[in-house]
């Protein structure tokens, strides 16, 4: 039995198909949303894609277009090209579009290619990409009264004026301008979709490295020189501002430690030689800071980081302060060459900003200048150092009576007073005999070794004066230079302290 109904089967396609009618294009069952399309791409086809669907051409398109924001790709700094993915909403009526959905088994609303329809010529004005088309292929939805919705995905590329100026800290403001490349406002009139001004984020996924602030839309009417008709144009602007916590470690972080460490290099002695080692290597450590933040940020010529500003400064007063103590280290280990402190450096650095840094207390203080620092001549004739004259002839002997008075004289104890006179006459007589038998106590030689030991006392004391002065003048003007050295130095710490300050509190951002 189920053999016979397969044969009859069989034979029955057979007979069907030797009619030729079961594979005929006007036998085959369409559905109404089928047809619909057909219909709706062959009026099409017959009125052609280019021209606006208009009865009237004096009557303009009225087009809505809305922006949503799906993701921030890339800004990029250098090139100053803002990458954006984003949805687009675009409604317009299309006359030739519209039908009867009775008449098609109530089917109120289809899908259509969107190249075999017209579409308005919607572009970015300010794009940065090379490529031809923005938009991606998408079908249409079309309504029964020929509503036309249009939504494809897009990349933009577009250009974005960068300010790096609180640069990590900055924000950046990016427009994206949108309109019809060809038609005039009377031909195709453009206008916010739902009347909503603004980008919609419904869904936007959140970037690792900007946060969006604000998201606003404008309508634009301009009247360009060549031509009278008005363009309008939607302009949407995006505020976002850079997360800062990667380059808090990378850039702010060693900052803040290396101005610290900055602020302890001032505090060493200048004469001190680990002073200017510290100093050159914290100034590479801001050069190399310095080349990590030039990766970072376009060359722009109008403004510079103030963190890079803030490196420039560090790197300036790291400068001058090992310059300084180079100075100070040469005049310290200079010696008698040394030169004098110029009285305008004085005025100006021991007198006044000594005041101002309230370092009065390490200025030596100034003494009345003597003769040896004042006269050159004096140091020459210092020099030559001459014993007076002593006031007696040298070569007339004195009484022997005044002898006997005299330090040299050799006394005897007396025993008694009674052996006075024979004591005397013995002394006198053991003195002629001393003066006899020995002459290096004869009284010439003993005034003449007395005045050459006063002589050689003189001048080793004149001398011990001389090098005393000296030495003194000598470490009187190093005491000033060092003191100079001193005061600029504090005076560096202050500017830097002050610097610091400024810097960090224009660079970092303020609570509102």
């Amino acid at each position: 039995m189920e053999v016979y109904i397969y044969v009859c089967s069989v034979v029955l396609f057979l007979t069907s198909s030797s009619n030729g009618n079961f594979l005929k294009p006007g036998n085959l069952a369409l559905s109404h949303e089928k047809r619909l399309i057909k219909d709706l791409i062959d009026t099409y086809k017959e009125a052609g894609v280019t021209g606006r669907p208009v009865k009237n051409s004096s009557e303009p398109i009225s087009l809505k277009y809305g922006l949503g924001l799906v993701q921030i790709l890339r800004l990029d700094e250098k090139n100053q090209v803002l990458t954006i993915r984003a949805w687009n909403r675009l409604i317009w009526t299309d006359y030739l579009l519209s039908w009867n959905s009775s008449d098609y088994g109530g089917v109120s609303e289809v899908r259509v290619p969107a190249k075999d329809i017209w579409r308005p010529d919607l572009v970015l004005y300010n794009y940065a990409d090379d490529r031809l088309s923005e938009f991606r292929d998408a079908l249409c939805v079309v309504s029964e009264n020929g509503e036309v919705l249009w939504i494809p995905t897009s990349i933009f590329k577009s250009a974005c004026s960068i300010d790096i100026t609180n640069f990590p800290f900055d924000s950046q403001i990016c427009h994206l301008k949108f309109g019809s490349w060809s038609y005039d406002g009377l031909k195709l009139d453009i206008d916010f979709y739902q009347d909503s001004p603004h980008i919609s984020l419904t869904d936007y996924v959140p970037s690792n490295e900007w946060d969006v602030l604000a998201h606003p839309g404008r309508k634009n009417v301009i009247f360009y020189p060549c031509c009278t008709q008005p363009f309008p144009d939607l302009t949407f602007t995006v505020v976002i501002k850079r997360q800062v916590a990667f380059y808090s470690y990378i850039l702010i972080l060693p900052c803040v430690l290396l101005s610290l460490l900055t602020m302890v290099l001032f505090w060493l002695p200048p004469e001190s030689p680990a002073k200017m080692q510290m100093g050159m290597n914290i100034f590479v450590a801001f050069f190399l800071l310095l080349l990590l933040l030039t990766d970072n940020t376009p060359p722009a010529a109008a403004a510079i980081p103030l963190i890079g500003a803030y490196y420039c400064l560090n790197m300036i007063m790291i400068t001058l302060s090992t310059f300084l103590a180079v100075i100070v280290i040469h005049l310290y280990f200079r010696g008698p060459r040394t030169n004098k402190v110029p009285y305008w450096i004085k005025r100006i650095v021991l007198v006044g900003l000594a005041r101002v840094v309230f370092m009065t207390n390490y200025v030596p203080k100034d003494k009345p200048p003597s003769q040896f620092e004042t006269d050159p001549r004096i140091r020459k004739e210092l020099k030559k150092i001459k014993a007076h004259e002593m006031k007696y002839n040298k070569y007339q002997p004195r009484e022997l009576s005044s002898l006997t008075d005299s330090p040299c004289t050799y006394r005897v104890n007396q025993p008694n007073a009674n052996n006075h006179n024979n004591h005397t006459h013995t002394s006198k007589n053991s003195i002629k005999e001393n003066v006899d038998q020995s002459p290096d106590l004869s009284p010439i030689h003993l005034y003449q070794s007395l005045e050459s030991d006063v002589k050689e006392i003189r001048r080793f004391i004149k001398t011990l004066i001389y090098k005393q002065r000296a030495q003194e003048s000598l470490e009187k003007v190093r005491g000033e230079w060092r003191a100079v050295a001193l005061v600029l130095d504090r005076t560096f710490f202050c500017l830097y302290t002050i610097s610091i300050v400024v810097s960090l509190a224009t660079m970092f951002p303020r609570g509102t």
